[in-house]
This record gives structure tokens, sequence and C-alpha cells, in this order.
């Protein structure tokens, strides 16, 4: 791969090179996107900016997180095509991984996008990507105002496209490698007498890649309405449903992949004998350290976490929201926003080992395992912002309420059967949790400009405050804690400015610390163990915390945008799980449990570079380059032995990483190529294990018929993923102190190459 690397940094290197020459640069506006600034021209802090067009490269649908995979520092990771197997997604920012950045869409918080959701949902179930207008990413530094409590190193902020002012619709079916069948429907009112609204769907389905070609589906609804009145006022609703079963891959080892494994190694299913035989080999079976007579292992198998019988997730939700924007005063705005979210999730693991029937005639070795959990949270947003002078005031609060229940059963089983549906009527219960989580935001804050307007200031304060109170419920096998956690912060400060040294050329500086509040059941946390580990850490724990400090330059021309930020950042009480004591002691004293307890921090610098080359109309050219040093400052004590990883990289975090995207549209053909270096990561701690680098490419191509009979547009759009063939681990499935033998099921496989063709019809 060392050629594809050197060609993407001559690329980039091509690119920076290249004589440019400034310009008056348009004030940046969020959703306006004549004036979206890709670069964040104008920001007091390092802001990136991804609009519509820059989807075309890959097929219609992908997951909008997928789509920052171009900015620098961001590493975003799936092994599906789309970006949308939620098992198997991520996204690495300046060394903080999936749950300790922020997420909203239009404002409404998503929670911290974990994999086992408990206070959220993923931007692929909350809105269809044919519909999004912008995505801003806030690297660092996010905006005060930001509804999240996990929004440690950065904010990724998602808008919706309002409805159209003009009566029309479109359709498009994409047909694609194994099976992937999708169709997208959307129709607009167009305004009248202010009130405009759009309706739109999305029904898709595919087999998984590898076998066993299980089937994964969506069907999801967005609506939106918007009517404007008077000067400037406007009130917004939108709703979303999602429902989505998916079916999860096997995850993959450094010793697997030398057994002869391979990158398409998955699941057992449909070959139910093989799984039965793996099955026996378990320690349930095993009597005395004599296997039992009906285990076998094969091909290049030789442990049970090798693979299971099958796999799947299962989400069901439904978001509303409703929100007013309006003109109270000469120079005062009130923005309010109510919102809505329950889900329902299910994921299921055919646990081997875990007897079905045991003691029967019916027993087999194999039982069905699920994590069941519900989310009903209800919200509201307000904030009022007034004009004086020069000054801009703005202030605002959060509040939400959120119930959240968790519950892990086992559910027995006669043989194969098909678990694509919520399982009720378990045979046996692990643990059971009810949380009751709220949370309560307020923040003020003044921006205001000076010299002439060259000199734009940014200060402010937030002060957020977040209960998580844990009860677990009776007639469980292995119960849960019962308690209250409290994340909470008097005053945040946050400071930015920027500095206009001519026309398109300016100099940006901020400043900010924050704290992210504990994780609930659903992805596991400090409640998530026993009574006795909670009581015996519960008075020690400390919120995870941030500092942030970033800087730069960014330039805008007729024919370019150009960024180099800098950042450092200080990343404090990193929470772990496990036990500090030695194996004599563990279960003697409270605090001699497995428990999350604070390990120490992290520090981290780096450097962002982005150059878009656009010398001619229907030409871009874009290019970014990240450096990160992301270091564990203290080594810490597990089994009452000291963990060696002082000085050692984060875990999931390259040192490097290199982007370059080249579009072209000519008349009625649209073309465009993106590749991607992601350096080396490590998934120990002690950094004795790591997965390479790689790259890879994806290609788009597109031709527009333009206007027949009574369609305004028909488009055939091919799309190609990884379009070399190039196959890598993907995303990082776990991180452990050290794996010498390489036997950690660490990661997934990339998908191989995928081609799509997409044909659309605008009415």
């Amino acid at each position: 791969m060392k050629p594809m690397r050197s060609a993407l940094f001559l690329a980039l290197a091509a690119a920076f090179a290249v004589p440019v020459h400034a310009e008056d640069a348009p004030p940046p506006k969020t959703q306006d996107l004549e004036a979206v600034s890709v670069i964040g021209q104008g920001e007091t802090r390092q802001v990136q900016r991804i609009v519509p067009q820059d989807q075309k490269v890959l097929p219609p649908g992908t997951s909008p997180q997928k789509i920052l995979n171009r900015l620098p520092g961001v590493n975003v990771e799936s092994n599906d095509a789309f970006g949308a197997n939620e098992e198997s997604q991520t996204i690495t920012l300046r060394g903080f991984n999936t749950t300790r950045l922020g997420y909203t869409v239009d404002g409404l918080p998503l929670g911290d996008n974990a994999y086992g959701n408990y206070n959220g949902l993923n931007i692929s179930r909350a809105l269809i990507a044919e519909n999004m207008s912008t995505v801003e990413l806030s690297e660092g530094i996010g905006a005060l105002g930001t509804a999240s409590t996990s929004n440690l190193g950065g904010t990724i902020q998602y808008f919706s496209a309002d409805p159209s002012k003009k009566f029309g619709g479109k359709v498009a079916q994409t047909f694609g490698s194994d099976h992937n069948r999708r169709t997208y429907a959307r129709i607009d009112t167009g305004d009248y007498k202010g009130f405009s609204m759009y309706l739109s769907g999305v029904k898709a389905d595919a087999d998984m890649w590898a076998q066993p070609n299980s089937k994964t589906d969506t069907k999801q609804f967005n609506g939106k309405a918007v009517y404007e009145f008077g000067d400037g006022n406007r009130i917004t609703g939108f709703a979303d449903t999602s429902r989505t079963s998916q079916a999860d891959y096997a995850y993959l080892s450094k010793s697997g992949m030398q057994r002869g494994l391979g990158w398409d190694w998955n699941l057992y299913a449909p070959d139910w004998n093989r799984a039965l035989a793996a099955a026996y080999c378990a320690p349930a079976y095993t009597i005395g350290g004599v296997k039992d007579a009906r285990c076998g292992f094969s091909g290049g198998v030789d442990n049970i976490d090798d693979a299971y019988y099958q796999s799947r997730a299962l989400r069901r939700d439904d978001l509303y929201y409703v929100a007013g924007d309006f003109t109270v005063a000469d120079g005062g705005t009130l923005h309010t926003q109510v919102y809505h979210h329950e889900n329902a999730g299910q994921g299921h693991w055919w646990s081997p080992g875990q007897k079905s029937f045991p003691g029967t005639a019916e027993e087999l070795p194999i039982s069905i395992r699920s994590t069941n959990y519900t989310i009903n949270r209800n919200g509201a947003i307000a904030s009022l912002g007034w004009d004086l002078g020069a000054h801009h005031v703005e202030g605002g609060v959060w509040y939400e309420q959120n119930d959240h229940h968790v519950e892990r059963n086992f559910y027995w089983i006669d043989g194969p059967v098909s678990d694509n549906y919520y399982l009720q009527g378990p045979n046996r219960r692990l643990f059971a949790q009810d949380y009751t989580i709220t949370t309560k935001q307020a923040y003020l804050q003044d921006s205001f400009k000076a010299f002439d307007d060259r000199l734009s200031v940014d200060i402010g304060v937030k002060s957020p405050h977040t209960t998580m109170k844990a009860v677990e419920l009776p007639g469980v096998e292995s119960p849960y804690a019962t308690g209250t956690l409290k994340a909470q912060k008097a005053l945040l400060p946050q400071a930015g400015l920027a500095w206009q040294l001519s026309p398109g050329q300016e100099l940006f500086l901020s400043y900010a610390k924050n704290i992210a509040s504990f994780q609930g059941g659903g992805a596991g946390g400090p409640q998530s163990v026993s009574q006795a580990a909670f009581d015996g850490t519960k008075s020690s724990l400390k919120p995870e915390q941030s500092r942030s400090i970033d800087g730069g330059f960014r330039s805008v021309g007729s024919f370019y945008e150009a960024s180099v930020a800098l950042y450092d950042v200080k990343f404090d009480n990193r929470l772990l799980s496990l036990n500090p004591c030695p194996s004599i002691e563990v279960g003697t004293r409270p605090e001699c449990n497995t428990a999350f307890v604070n390990v120490g921090s992290v520090s981290s610098r780096g450097a962002e570079f982005t150059f878009i080359w656009k010398p001619v109309q229907g030409f871009q050219w874009y290019n970014s380059a990240s450096f990160n040093r992301s270091k564990y400052d203290d080594n810490y004590v597990a089994n009452g032995v000291v963990v060696p990883v002082k000085d050692k990289t984060t875990v999931d975090t390259p040192k490097r990483m290199f982007a370059s995207e080249v579009s072209y549209t000519t008349g009625p053909w649209t073309a465009s190529l993106r590749g991607k270096y992601t350096g080396k990561r490590y998934y120990t701690y002690t950094n004795d294990q790591s997965v390479a680098g790689a790259t890879s490419f994806d290609a788009g191509a597109s031709y527009d018929f333009g206007a027949i009979g009574e369609l305004k547009a028909l488009t055939l759009a091919l799309n190609v993923t990884n379009l070399t063939d190039h196959r890598y681990a993907s995303n990082l499935t776990a991180f452990a102190a050290t794996d010498p033998q390489g036997r950690a099921l660490a990661f997934h496989a990339s998908a191989p190459r995928q081609s799509f063709v997409t044909l659309s019809a605008d009415f």
C-alpha cells in the first residue's frame, strides 16, 4: 500500500503548493448553502462543514456520519458501504472516541452515539440522508448552547433540509451488490401563504457481504413543516420514525487471521451442526478438564469465541420536535424547541455454552441472549438573543428527562429459528435496571466586534447538571447497582477570537473546558456493576473532563479555501472498568470488585490542514491532512499490578491521516474520486498490538438526462465503494491492556468492493 499512500501525500503536497490570491469571502450561514464556508470562515474556533454535493462520491443513503471521513482529524469506520451498521460504526476525533463527542440534529440532542443507546439515537435513524442540508463539525470546541452532555472532544451538528418553496418531489431507486435494494421518495407541497411541508420515506434491504447472507432491512419516514410569518418569525415541526433490523458481523482477531479464517470469515449460520459442535466445547461442557465428546472445531477455528451462530440488532424509534423562532423586539430573537423521543431496542447474540432446556432431553448448548432497552425522552430548549450596540448577548437553557430501562435475558431454543423480531418471555433474566436521567444546562455568551469589525470575540460560560438514578429490579440472577451519580459544574468557561488580517484572511484562537455525564445502562457505565462495586467506588468517581485550546489561520479566495489549525487538549478523569486489587483480595472489600474507576489523563496535540482548489466552474479538489500525538499521562493498577501505559499512544488514534477528493461537473456529467489514508492504530493500552494503516478509494459518476416529459430531471448514477478491493481492519471493537498472542476479538473486516446503480427522477 506504500505507492497508494505516497500518491495521496503527493496530491496533498501539490495542492498546497498551488499559488492563490485572496478575495472577499461571503459571511457563513450554516443553512444558507450558497454562503456556506466549508472551512468555517468567520468562526472563532475550528469548524469544518459538509454540504449535499459532498455526498455524491458515495452511494445515495450513505450515513451523514460517514461523509465526515474526509475532514481533517476525523476517522470514521464501518464495515458496510453505507456506514449505517451501528455495531461496526465508530468515529474518532483528536484522540476522543465516539461516545466522547456531542451530536445534535436541528439542535435536538442525539445523545452520545453509543451502540447500546441509553440517551439518544444514531443520525442514520434520525434523518434520511437525502434530507440533510449541512453538517457542521466543531473540532474540539462546540458552541456553548449545544444540547449535549458528552461533547468533550467536539460537536457534530446535523441540519435537515427545509421544504421546497415549489411543489414537486423525487423518487430514487438503488440496486447494488449483495442484493442491496433501496427506494427513496419525497413530495413537497410548495409554499402556500408561508406554509410549506414535505413527506419522505425509505425502504431498504440487503444481504450481508459475507455468509450467511442474513438480511438487513430499514423502513424510515421523515416529515417536516415550516410556517413563516411576520418579520422573521418561523414555526418548524419535524417527525421521524425508523424501524431497523441489522444483521451483525463476526468479530475478528489477529490470531484468527493467522489461522486462515480470512477477511470474509463470518458467522456459522446456516450451518447449525457446526455451531453446535463448537458450542459443546464451552466451559459448561468441560468436566475435570475433559471436553465433551460432541466438541469439535473445524476450518481454522480453535475456540468458541471465533464465531457464533447469528447476531442481530433491532431498533425502533419515534422522534418529534416543534420549534419556534421569533423576533420579540428590535434586535431581540427568541428560539424555543420541545421534543420527544421513544426507542425500543434489542441486541441478539446466539450464545455458545448457555444452555437451552438444561437438564432435559431437549437440552442444547446454545441459547439466544438479548440485551433489551427502552428510552423515553422529553425535553425543552430555549434561548434569547439580543443585539446591544456592537454586542450580541445570548443566553439559554436546556432541560431533559429520560426514563431508560435495560435488561439482559436468555431465551431457550430447540434449533435454528428466525430472530428477526422482538423476543418476549425470557427463560432467564440476568439483570434489569431502571434509570431516571435528568439534565439541566444553562449558558450565557457575549459576542462582539471591535477595530472596525476586524476583531470578533466570543466569551461565555455554561453550567451543566446531570443526575442519573439507577434502580435494580428484583428477580434477577446477577443484580446490578441501585444508586445515584451526579455530573455537574457551576461554571465552565469558553472564549474565542478571530482577527481579520485582510479580506478573506483571518487568525483564530479558542479555549474551552467541558465535562461529560456518566454513561447509562444501555451502554454500560459506573452503575452497570454489582452493588458492592458501586458502593466501593462512587465516592471517588469524578466525571470525565477536558480542556481544549485550538488556533490557526484561514484564507479564502476566488479559487480556493485553506485552513491550518493547531490544538492542545487535556483529557482528565478517564474512566476504565477494572479491578485495582490483587487477585487474592478480590471480593474481600467493596473497593476490590471490578468497577469503573478514574485512571488519569490523556494529552493530545496536533495539526490539521485543509486546502480546497476550485480553479474553474465545476471542478473542485479537496485535500486534508492531520497529525496527532495522543498519549496516556498515567499508569494504572489492575489486579494489583501496575499497567505501564504512561507515554503510550491512545487506542484507536491514528497519528497521520490524509484525504484527497477530486470532483468535476461538465454539462450533464458529474464524476468524483476520493482517497483516504488512515495510519496504524493500537487496540491495546500498552501498545503491544495494533492494526496496520490502510488506504481506501471510493468513486462516483452520474449523468443527468434533463427534463423528460413531466419530469424536471432524470439522473443515472454509479457508485463504487472500496474501489481497489483492499481489505483491512475497519472499526476497532474492543480494547485491553495487552494481547500478546493476538487472540482478542478486536476488529471487524472492511467491506469488499461494492457497486451501486441509482436511477432518480425529479418532478
